[in-house]
């Protein structure tokens, strides 16, 4: 959408960035950008869409498990006290060597009769976005989180160029020399996506399952080319990609939107749960995006390949999926091409179990965490022994 004085177009992620019109303060006047809407849709074109939501939702309900918001009332005392600080996650992690580079990953270590989960952030976050849920899954289960080369903790090296493609290596070889062991991969948006392209590739029994968490399309909005959405906007992302190539721009854009006040809106604006979004979530995507470097991985992603579709790759995995997707999300919506499409896989793949979480936004492990623990434990103890 084109504005007088102002020029609002599309990006990559909740986390950053939003076009709410709660969010209206974030918004740069000309001559720079506010690139809102992340992951394949435009959050205010969706709200004047809201009747396609209430349809694909009702839909749903008749074909799979829709969760009740309503029965995280009962159990949010009792998983309060499993909520890790960060600072505790901060000082007990630990960093591994990949390709010149250190990546900053977590372990919490349990029972070793149970596959160990690897759990991958989505962007602009990193390992304490999975506070709400270590503490939760490390009663079963070994739990290890990563931070994504050019994300949280681990290097954002100069002139790298980010692909989808690099971060699913990155998992394989963090299984195969680090883990060590069979694990299910649990993700969050391009997090997710990384999971998936990782278990395409994987030529041995490293992966052992997947769960995805509103999985996103691509690396940014260029893979939806079949939402109308995005094809109206296609000829000014391809604008975006050239202006925040003008590193004076980019930078500007980039100062605006960390700023605290901005961040909180924006994450306000992509979750259900609105008392979920503290001080803390707030400082666990500041802090990271203040490195040397974040501008270049921000602007890197941003503008590169969007990578390999989901679409593609779902049919030839074979191992037990989990799919959680919360029906509130403005970026994945149900009634975008990504979320149709894995709203149908269930009856098309066995393998494939769908559950749509009520009121929930794009990051529902940390949005609603006991919605998701609700079907992910049962889910995870249901996998065949090894």
């Amino acid at each position: 959408m084109v504005g007088i004085g102002q020029l609002t177009l599309a990006a990559p992620n909740p986390i950053l960035l939003s076009s709410s019109p709660t969010t209206s303060r974030t918004t740069i006047a000309r001559p720079f950008l506010l690139i809102n809407s992340s992951k394949h849709s435009l959050a205010l074109q969706l709200q004047q869409q809201h009747q396609f939501f209430r349809g694909a939702e009702s839909t749903l309900r008749r074909h799979h498990i829709v969760t009740n918001a309503s029965s995280l009332t009962s159990s949010s005392s009792s998983s309060s006290s499993s909520i890790l600080e960060v600072k505790e996650i901060s000082e007990n992690c630990k960093t591994w060597q990949w390709r010149g580079n250190s990546i900053n990953y977590f372990v919490h270590p349990s029972s070793p009769s149970h596959p160990p989960l690897l759990l991958v952030h989505g962007f602009g976050a990193s390992i304490p976005h999975w506070r709400r849920n270590i503490g939760v899954l490390s009663q079963s289960y070994t739990v290890y989180a990563i931070d994504l080369l050019g994300f949280g903790a681990s290097d954002k090296p100069a002139g790298f160029t980010y692909t989808m493609e690099s971060w699913a290596q990155l998992l394989l070889d963090f299984l195969d020399e680090v883990v060590q062991k069979p694990t299910v991969l649990i993700g969050n948006s391009v997090g997710s996506l990384a999971c998936v392209i990782a278990a395409s590739e994987s030529g041995s029994d490293l992966v052992r399952g997947l769960v995805l968490l509103n999985c996103a399309g691509g690396m940014n909005n260029k893979a939806v080319v079949d939402d109308w959405r995005i094809k109206l906007l296609l000829p000014l992302l391809w604008l975006v990609d050239f202006l925040l190539k003008q590193r004076g721009i980019a930078s500007a854009f980039f100062e605006r939107v960390k700023q605290r006040e901005n961040l909180r809106n924006i994450l306000l604006s992509v979750y259900g749960n609105k008392d979920s979004v503290d001080d803390d979530l707030v400082e666990i995507i500041k802090k990271p995006a203040d490195d040397v470097g974040a501008l270049d991985a921000f602007v890197s992603i941003i503008t590169g390949p969007p990578g390999p579709n989901p679409v593609q790759l779902m049919p030839g995995i074979s191992l037990p999926v989990l799919v959680l997707w919360g029906d509130q999300d403005p970026f994945t919506p149900l009634d975008g091409p990504v979320g149709r499409y894995f709203s149908s896989l269930p009856s098309a793949l066995p393998n494939i179990t769908l559950n749509v979480l009520e009121g929930v936004g794009h990051c529902p492990h940390d949005d609603r965490p006991d919605l998701v623990h609700e079907k992910l434990l049962p889910w995870l103890a249901s996998l065949p022994s090894s």
